[in-house]
């Protein structure tokens, strides 16, 4: 069957049901990756030897490569207008460059082959997002009906790689993220993309169009959004970098942790369900501000109460808003504010600021405060800082947003 859509492909239509379960796939492989490696990353580093500091200090080199990454990717793709044929480059060279840790070893080594993985994994998201919002315009659900199949991916991948974890050593996080890298080329291969409008078509059209789209870049409207949701990575980094071997410090099993990280993510899927209405009711501002302090408080609970498991529980109810809820509100609000043909590069601005210089702050920071775990209160409470800084970034954002 799926031969036979690989061959019909140029005769599919980008928003037939096909090419939305395609989508759907894509998605579930892109954040089932997610899923293995952001997680257990730092369980990975520790079992190599490395320290704290090491362990932040290469995630932030990953996290930096978000920077260059995104915005080159989506120049290209927005000057050819071959959003597809990006996506599904980036998903080749991300399977192979990540493909050589089986060969390199050392902290050089390890961080070469993750920052190369995610330059190049860099430019699968902004397109997957440009097609997938092409692809609903008129489908019930809309994109969050697409994009909760990544969180069920995450889910998925975080269950399975907890429980391996407690049978096998750490090698099985690389081996995982293969497999998914993998998955993620091959789907790519089927799915069917719109070719976009060239931003290059007319001299007239282009001036225009950068003009146009830098006013609305300088506005301060645009720098508050990006400022808070850069603290808001910032703030991140303990999460992503330092909690499973958090739970590991307080005697969880891997099983356990996986099950607290997919609880999360569930109640993600959720919010993502119900977006699009909540977005049209209260609107991007309000439900951002909402979010982000809620994000403070979930890093302060986990800086003082962490032992107590009702505590992780809840607190891992709020990524549905410190993640899902920000991200669908924050991509409503770069589609309102941007015209299509600018999109992909306004994703890629939003991604390598927020994610990249956020992200790479928040590793190196939450890396030099963690101390081989002496750290964690100190940390988190930091974290809940930074993300109540994002919270007052919110609050200056336009009341129509």
């Amino acid at each position: 069957m799926y031969l036979s859509w690989f061959a019909d492909r140029a005769n599919t239509q980008i928003d037939e049901r096909r090419n939305r379960v395609l989508l759907a796939l894509i998605y579930i492989f892109h954040f089932g990756q997610l899923g293995v490696f952001i997680p257990y990353v730092g369980i990975y580093l520790d079992a190599k030897g490395f320290s704290s500091a090491q362990i932040g200090t290469l995630l932030a080199v990953v996290s930096l490569s978000r920077i260059v990454g995104p915005n080159m990717w989506a120049h290209f793709a927005d000057k050819t207008g071959q959003v597809g044929e990006v996506l599904r480059l980036g998903c080749l060279l991300a399977f192979l460059s990540f493909s050589s840790i089986l060969w390199v070893e050392g902290f050089i080594g390890i961080t070469i082959a993750f920052a190369s993985m995610m330059m190049f994994w860099t430019a699968v998201l902004p397109q997957l997002e440009v097609i997938t919002s092409h692809a609903t315009e008129r489908s019930k659900g809309g994109y969050g009906a697409i994009r909760l199949w990544g969180s069920i991916g995450f889910i998925a991948c975080t269950l399975v790689v907890g429980w391996l974890l407690d049978n096998f050593s750490a090698q099985v996080i690389v081996y995982a993220s293969i497999v998914m890298l993998l998955g993620l080329f091959i789907s790519s291969l089927l799915v069917v993309s719109r070719a976009q409008q060239t931003v290059t078509d007319t001299k007239t059209q282009d001036h225009a169009l950068d003009a146009h789209s830098k006013m609305k870049i300088w506005s301060f409207g645009f720098i508050v959004f990006l400022l808070g949701n850069t603290f808001l990575q910032v703030s991140f980094g303990s999460f992503y970098n330092f909690f499973t071997l958090y739970m590991r410090a307080l005697d969880y099993s891997g099983m356990q942790t996986g099950v607290f990280i997919g609880l999360g993510v569930a109640a993600e899927v959720i919010i993502f369900i119900y977006a699009m209405r909540l977005i049209k009711r209260f609107g991007v501002k309000s439900l951002l501000v909402f979010s982000v302090f809620f994000t403070a408080l979930r890093w302060a609970l986990l800086a003082v109460f962490a032992e107590h498991t009702s505590i992780i529980v809840f607190t891992q109810l709020i990524h549905a808003l410190s993640f899902g809820l920000t991200h669908a509100a924050s991509v409503y609000y770069l589609q309102q504010t941007f015209p299509k043909a600018f999109q992909s590069r306004a994703q890629a601005l939003y991604v390598s600021i927020a994610f990249g210089i956020g992200g790479a702050s928040g590793s190196y920071l939450s890396g030099l405060m963690w101390a081989q775990g002496e750290g964690a209160l100190v940390s988190f409470a930091f974290a809940a800082l930074i993300a109540f800084a994002s919270g007052i970034c919110m609050l200056a954002l336009p009341n129509r947003a």
